[in-house]
């Protein structure tokens, strides 16, 4: 196309999850209870650790702030995309679209290193117990979780910015259900090397650093562990991770399937599958995981149900 016939892109179109207009009411209705179940967990755990006492520790601290993230992560995408499974034109505006982006790579970035701290949390806690008060105090966990923050609104800046600073022209059908960097930078008219590189450097250099805090984490917690001559002190150290395990494994399995594909095989549908995974799926199991294998966080929602007023007056104070 000629320069001089180019029209600047002013909104995108969202393809879905399934053009198949007899599936959109029932993935609504499968979609908006996965949304449900994520804000009533997700919600549940932020107000728990934050008004019982007993879950007033660094582990927990970590926790409600990971309930943070896949509330904003999952708050990012659901909405727009509940509404078009229900309207024909599934149109989303140019500043909405770099706004999902941006959000979306904040939440994204931030989860994968705050999955990496509770993973030294726990590495610390079991491998070097009588210092945990000292090196994961609450003002070292409050700047570490500060950190990450603005790491991951720095990233979000910076490649949101890369990605769009490209030009949109012609063609504005976005083959995902919400506004993702790789799908974008497939429809741009001009050069994508500088903000694909970006792209791909800002991923890899987080995935492969948080990995690497994560397997050192857990290669000295099961040494620690195999160490314990009790079956009953393994048992007790091995039940202080195992959530935290769980939740890494699905989470990072997830990310792994996709950038580990061979690009002669690689599926935008299988991609499109594992990104409703770690948008949608994986930030409602997470609070079933930390609650269901955790006797801590049953007992303090049990004290809450017996008497939300005092908990609430507690937290006041």
């Amino acid at each position: 196309m000629a320069p001089g016939n180019r029209t600047q892109v002013t909104e995108f179109i969202l393809m879905g999850i399934s053009d198949l207009a007899e599936l959109q009411i029932p993935l609504f209705c499968l979609f908006l209870v996965i949304y449900g179940l994520t804000l009533a967990g997700n919600l549940g755990i932020i107000i728990l650790t934050s008004v019982d006492s007993q879950l007033q520790t660094p582990m927990y601290f970590f926790l409600k702030h990971l309930a943070i993230i896949n509330l904003g992560n999952s708050s990012v995408i659901a909405p727009k995309m509940l509404v078009n499974f229900l309207v024909t034109k599934k149109a989303i505006s140019y500043y909405a679209c770099a706004a999902q982006l941006g959000g979306f790579l904040v939440f994204i970035v931030a989860e994968i290193f705050l999955l990496a701290a509770m993973a030294y949390d726990r590495y610390v806690a079991i491998c070097n117990p009588l210092l945990y008060l000292v090196v994961v105090c609450p003002r070292i966990c409050l700047l570490l979780v500060a950190l990450i923050y603005i790491y991951s609104l720095t990233t979000a800046l910076t490649v949101s910015s890369c990605v769009f600073s490209m030009s949109y022209c012609s063609s504005n059908v976005i083959n995902h259900f919400y506004c993702d960097n790789v799908p974008l930078l497939a429809l741009s008219c001009s050069d994508t090397y500088i903000p694909e590189t970006a792209v791909f450097t800002f991923s890899g250099t987080n995935l492969f650093f948080s990995m690497i805090i994560v397997l050192a984490s857990y290669f000295n917690i099961i040494l620690a562990i195999l160490r314990i001559r009790s079956s009953e002190g393994r048992q007790k150290a091995f039940s202080t991770c195992t959530s935290h395990m769980v939740a890494v494994t699905v989470f990072y399995g997830t990310l792994l399937f996709m950038y580990l594909q061979p690009r002669t095989n690689h599926s935008l549908d299988a991609d499109k599958m594992a990104s409703v995974f770690y948008t949608l799926v994986i930030p409602m199991l997470n609070p079933l995981i930390y609650s269901l294998r955790n006797k801590d966080v049953k007992d303090a929602l049990k004290r809450f149900l017996d008497n939300p007023c005092q908990s609430f007056r507690l937290m006041q104070i």
